[in-house]
């Protein structure tokens, strides 16, 4: 069932360009002026399978009531009203400003449950007002770009524990409970012929999808759901995805887009790999793909039958991995045969294990006493004869996990001292197999008290 989003924020952050971009169609005037928005405009909106009424709203001006500007802003207190989530705008290359601080402050009294997002975060232009926007205290930002249509994903996520109580609220008494679990979305990629129709169904226990020995069958993102062990799952099974140079036809470009795209709204992603021809150029892009998207990943080698000496060859894939894959240090890696049967029952344990690590998130107090042991056993190296402090360290997000680390002179910090860090996060946290984040900002603790 429907449920109501309110767009807030000071004047000229892109709320216009989000509601259009949200109900489909240009519906709000859209200009670099501020103040172009006066009074609350509601359509029906959507991010894919999710619908809800969305209100677009003036510019959140510090202005007396009688005024124009706080008569707008008297709509826009109605539109909070109303609301059921309110999405609150900033502008992050313009960074955190006083007038968004004092709204974060108005939003918070309201007791509305605000999603914070960073809007005009295309490309790493908004990079560092992303993580300045915690500094506001309403929780992590949402990074996205209303004019590009980039983050709509996560602002999908955000918003689904608010969808599914629109939906709750709406169960007859029978069905309470049917939308306790929404489903877990898997992406399946690979080369083409690795067998990932295959893969998919014989985990469906069905000819679901059509195979054959021909490469390049797949050529649209399929979705088709199953539940294992009580959990739904979403599967996407995906074209095959050749070297760039090969990928001559409109058709083949399309399927292979289709299948970035496949990443992209997936939470984990089995890459299949086949077993005869393991880490070859393609397979490692493609979990570099992975990685740079912040997916969970799994690696499953498939036509493991046909292998003659096992350990040997396992010995050898696990060594590669190693070598060749830094950035997913100690992923999952899962042999099997997907025509047999043999050894799939260790895939779905594999995917559930990463999609928990994915989500995993670390206190800030085990962070910090983290922080202290691994600066004492090995210390920034100086940066011209100078001390570099490392101040503090906190969690910004998961999905993948994300740490912002602060220090009075972040930009001298070698890369090689960065991966130290994320090496020892890993290790010490039980951060395998995922993409780990870190960020370093100059400064001083943000949450210290002035």
């Amino acid at each position: 069932m429907p449920f109501t989003v309110a767009i807030v924020g000071r004047p000229n952050v892109g709320k216009s360009t989000l509601f259009n971009r949200l109900v489909g169609q240009r519906l709000a005037l859209v200009d670099d002026a501020p103040g172009v928005t006066r009074d609350r405009r509601e359509g029906e909106g959507g991010i894919a399978d999710m619908e809800f009424s969305v209100f677009d709203t003036a510019g959140l001006d510090d202005a007396p009531a009688a005024s124009l500007e706080g008569r707008m802003r008297a709509q826009s207190e109605a539109a909070i009203g109303e609301a059921d989530v309110c999405l609150f705008l900033i502008d992050a290359r313009a960074g955190v400003t006083p007038l968004d601080q004092h709204f974060a402050d108005f939003l918070r009294k309201t007791e509305k449950p605000v999603i914070l997002i960073a809007n005009k975060c295309e490309g790493r232009a908004g990079e560092a007002a992303l993580y300045d926007a915690f500094s506001l205290g309403i929780g992590e930002p949402v990074a996205l770009s209303a004019e590009h249509g980039e983050g709509l994903g996560e602002l999908y996520d955000a918003l689904l524990p608010y969808a599914e109580a629109a939906r709750q609220r709406h169960l007859e008494p029978d069905d309470e409970g049917d939308d306790e679990n929404r489903p877990m979305r898997i992406a399946v990629i690979g080369r083409p012929n690795v067998g990932k129709s295959t893969l998919i169904n014989k985990l469906l226990g069905e000819d679901r999808l059509l195979t054959g020995p021909e490469a390049g069958i797949t050529r649209d993102a399929i979705a088709v759901e199953f539940e294992h062990d009580g959990r739904s799952v979403r599967l996407h099974d995906t074209a095959g995805v050749r070297k760039r140079a090969r990928v001559t036809g409109k058709l083949e470009k399309l399927s292979v887009a289709d299948t970035l795209r496949a990443v992209r709204f997936a939470e984990v992603v089995v890459v299949v790999i086949d077993a005869s021809m393991p880490f070859e150029k393609q397979d490692l892009q493609l979990v570099d793909l992975v990685a740079r998207e912040g997916r969970a990943l799994v690696i499953a080698i498939n036509k493991w039958d046909e292998v003659k000496d096992k350990r040997e060859h396992l010995a050898v894939i696990e060594e590669r991995a190693a070598r060749l894959l830094p950035q997913v240090r100690g992923v999952p890696i899962v042999t099997l045969s997907a025509l047999t049967g043999s050894r799939l029952g260790k895939l779905m344990p594999a995917v559930f294990k990463a999609y928990d690590v994915w989500n995993r998130r670390v206190t800030t107090g085990a962070l910090n006493r983290w922080l202290d042991e691994v600066v004492q056993r090995h210390p920034p190296p100086a940066a011209k004869g100078r001390r570099v402090t490392l101040r503090y360290v906190t969690q910004a997000k998961t999905r993948p996990p994300t740490f912002v680390l602060f220090s009075s002179r972040a930009h001298e910090l070698p890369e090689s001292y960065g991966r130290y860090l994320t090496n020892t996060l890993r290790e010490d946290f039980g951060l395998w197999g995922t993409p780990v984040r870190v960020q370093f900002r100059k400064g001083s603790n943000p949450y210290a008290k002035s």
